[in-house]
């Protein structure tokens, strides 16, 4: 799956960019992020049909139905040439095995820090270090390597706008995987939504990033300056997460969590529609080296997006303990509170049940409430954090002057 992914994302992107410097070309690319963002908005949707429904074959299933697809469009379209030799990459087989393990070491340590960073903090700091060491190796071996190297690097890391891009690429893929983890927490976890139902208005908040495009390309052919896009995307992130970080209990899904999702879908496709023409742009014109900045893209994408669902998962953990255990304080007999709800509650329940089974049963939805307060005051932690980000980096982005 991963193989075919990043063949998909890679190149389709590249396929683009064999069409003639003209109109045609920013079609091109209007095709691709219009794809792009339907199936981003797609996704959540179809993702929670399958789980609330009990058919996870069926994700399998549309992968299948996609990759047909792809696949007769690709013999019948592409152009089936092969590459001068001169063309071809070299790399040592050693430099590829560094990569490779390299990379997953890393990704495997981030992997596993969602279940062990506080038991097993040591060994995962070292075997991560080995990881990005094997990186680097592998990094630094392409700017020396005087063959045809396997990526490069070179050129594209002493390209200013190019890294830059990269780091803006990074923080969007960073937001995606902590969104992705944070918003089920808090929808499902804290507030009890059904996955249906947050698949589905996630989904229709995604939705805006295509409106967004849509608009944008408009706008894009008689106004193409980069500033006003980044500074209305990073806000409309700053504003997204001030929405998130007041919601209460009793919030609605439709009146108070869809508007902010709105924000979020408009940030994403915003800031990154308009990273990827600035950080492409120097870059364009030479196939293979445009080839090679959109696959180092992707691997920046894949470990930021990882970072995020650990950053997410971690800082939750810690701060849900904490909270839970400042919550806890409060059930206790001495708090008239605490004494009141339970008498309530084992009354209601006392319709139904014994007395002895009622006061258990109350006891359970009291202690249910407390989990999920603490999983709500966890998320809005860190939605004032990111709240706080979108303001400061709109900031920068607003007074910079290489992307205007």
């Amino acid at each position: 799956m991963a193989i075919g992914g990043a063949s998909f994302l890679t190149g389709a992107r590249v396929m683009v960019n064999l069409l003639p410097p003209s109109p045609l070309r920013f079609s091109g690319v209007r095709a691709f992020a219009t794809g792009l963002g339907a199936g981003t908005a797609l996704a959540p949707f179809l993702a929670s049909l399958a789980v609330s429904d009990d058919t996870w074959s069926g994700i399998f299933i549309i992968l299948i139905g996609v990759a047909a697809v792809t696949f007769i469009s690709a013999s019948l379209c592409l152009p089936d040439e092969v590459p001068d030799s001169e063309l071809k990459s070299q790399s040592h087989p050693f430099l590829l095995i560094s990569l490779s393990a390299g990379a997953f070491t890393v990704l495997w340590v981030l992997q596993q820090s969602n279940y062990n960073f506080y038991s097993n903090l040591l060994i995962l700091c070292i075997i991560a270090i080995t990881g990005l060491s094997a990186l680097y190796y592998f990094f630094s071996s392409m700017v020396r390597f005087n063959g045809v190297p396997l990526l490069m690097v070179k050129e594209l890391f002493s390209n200013r706008h190019y890294m830059v891009g990269i780091i803006l690429f990074s923080f969007c893929y960073l937001m995606i995987g902590l969104n992705n983890y944070l918003i089920p927490q808090l929808l499902q976890g804290g507030m009890g939504y059904s996955w249906n139902s947050i698949g589905t208005w996630y989904s229709v908040g995604l939705s805006s990033a295509l409106v967004v495009w849509l608009g944008m390309s408009l706008v894009l052919p008689k106004r193409p300056g980069a500033k006003k896009f980044f500074v209305a995307g990073f806000l409309s992130l700053a504003v997204y997460a001030g929405l998130m970080s007041e919601l209460a209990p009793n919030a609605s899904l439709i009146g108070n969590i869809l508007p902010a999702l709105l924000f979020n879908g408009v940030f994403i496709m915003m800031v990154m529609a308009t990273t990827a023409m600035q950080t492409f742009r120097e870059v364009q014109h030479n196939e293979t080296v445009f080839s090679h900045a959109n696959q180092i893209k992707n691997m920046a994408a894949q470990f930021s997006t990882a970072l995020g669902i650990s950053i997410a998962t971690v800082g939750m953990q810690w701060r849900e303990t904490l909270h839970f255990s400042i919550l806890n304080t409060f059930i206790t007999p001495y708090n008239p509170a605490y004494r009141e709800t339970l008498a309530k509650v084992s009354q209601i329940y006392a319709n139904s049940v014994g007395t002895s089974q009622a006061n258990d049963m109350a006891l359970a939805w009291i202690a249910l409430q407390v989990k999920q307060q603490a999983i709500i005051l966890a998320s809005l932690d860190f939605y004032h954090i990111i709240f706080c980000c979108g303001l400061v980096i709109a900031l920068i982005m607003g007074i910079q002057k290489m992307m205007r």
